[in-house]
């Protein structure tokens, strides 16, 4: 009854409300323009297969399985643990200071933290200021790296990249001037192909260790993943997302 009650739901709220109204404009033009109305529904599919989460969750599932972290993570010789960012918000209360990670940064960094616990290496954070009313994410990050016990001397920041592009570069420049030979990039699975390449464009080949998953491996099928979700939506137009800026970045360099 709990899982039919969400399924029904869906149909009532955003996006599923959206769908069932354009499924009533074809019918009600079907007999005025016939090809119209086959076009717009061809459409309302389309948009209805990307707001499911048997759709999303497979196509988010296939990018975030181009990288996996190594198995044994302690031998694999890395030397500096690169942290990218993701957005943080600004003047918002946090335990000890002011601002805040949002939730994917938030995840790579705790990623992160283990990591150094375990290799006893720097972590090195990039990640600027976006926008005037966002977080300066290398500094915020920084903070709480601290107040969960990594020592000061083992952080390192880098705060004026506002994109990957530039993570991999102003990184690359900094692990050049330490002499660091072996990165270890952490960053969010869906992210991490793209962060990659341009970290290869700077003539690194870092050990990718990818984290905050958003979807299960080898999911399994509920009807409930056939009800239209934002959520879902979110999820594949990240994925297509990704993959405008990878052919951006592979032909262009940016």
């Amino acid at each position: 009854m709990i899982y039919f009650l969400k399924f029904g739901a869906a149909w009532i709220l955003p996006p599923g409300i959206f769908i069932l109204l354009l499924i009533a404009l074809c019918v009600k033009l079907f007999k005025i323009d016939r090809k119209l109305s086959i076009t717009i529904l061809v459409f309302t599919l389309i948009f209805y297969l990307l707001c499911t989460s048997l759709v999303a969750e497979r196509f988010m599932g296939w990018l975030e399985e181009l990288h996996t972290p190594p198995a044994q993570v302690e031998t694999s010789g890395a030397d500096v643990i690169v942290l990218l960012g993701g957005g943080a918000i600004s003047q918002v209360p946090d335990v000890d200071g002011v601002g805040a990670l949002c939730a994917s940064p938030a995840n790579r960094l705790l990623t992160a933290v283990r990591l150094q616990k375990m290799l006893n290496i720097p972590i090195l954070i990039s990640g600027g200021q976006v926008y005037s009313d966002s977080g300066a994410e290398a500094e915020i990050s920084a903070r709480v790296l601290k107040s969960l016990g990594v020592p000061e001397d083992k952080i390192i920041t880098e705060t004026k990249s506002v994109n990957t592009t530039q993570n991999a570069r102003y990184s690359a420049f900094i692990l050049r001037e330490r002499e660091s030979k072996k990165p270890l990039l952490v960053t969010s699975a869906f992210h991490m192909h793209r962060a990659m390449l341009n970290f290869n464009l700077q003539r690194f080949k870092p050990i990718a260790y990818p984290t905050d998953f958003t979807v299960a491996h080898n999911p399994t099928f509920h009807y409930t993943k056939l009800r239209p979700q934002a959520e879902a939506l979110l999820l594949n137009v990240t994925v297509m997302q990704e993959l405008l800026r990878t052919c951006v970045t592979e032909v262009f360099g940016i």
